[in-house]
């Protein structure tokens, strides 16, 4: 069977944000801006991988979910612990040192982890965590 991760969902809440942090500070490409009733989704993607994107989707844009769970959904992205993201790049620390210098949220620092990876964590404007791996 041939099968293919080819778009993650995450949320968005400042349409413009998500854009400068995906596109002007992690180098991803826009691949498509789709406006609809005042929300916007955003799809993105890395260079040189034109079948993986993600959707920088509006969370308030499903009609089935209610204020209540809108209000919860806002709350935990505030907090970072609704949605993630894992990365990698061949050079972490120089990444993390561009993050830096643009003034990124680092939630934490590379880091060699006991599980064998080295990694680090940045949050981006909507609080997602978007968790970044060494390659080895």
């Amino acid at each position: 069977m041939d099968i293919n991760i080819h778009a993650s969902f995450l949320p968005q809440d400042d349409p413009e944000a998500a854009l400068a942090f995906y596109r002007d500070t992690l180098g991803f490409e826009l691949r498509n801006d789709v406006g609809y009733d005042g929300m916007r989704w955003l799809t993105i993607g890395p260079p040189g991988q034109p079948d993986v994107s993600i959707v920088l989707h509006p969370p308030a844009a499903d009609p089935g979910v209610t204020e209540d769970e809108r209000r919860v959904i806002s709350e935990m992205m505030a907090k970072g612990t609704y949605a993630s993201i894992q990365l990698a790049s061949d050079d972490l620390d120089g990444l993390f040192k561009h993050l830096t210098e643009a003034k990124a949220d680092v939630v934490q620092e590379p880091t060699d982890q006991p599980w064998g990876v080295r990694d680090g964590a940045v949050r981006d404007p909507a609080g997602n965590m978007v968790r970044i791996q060494q390659r080895a």
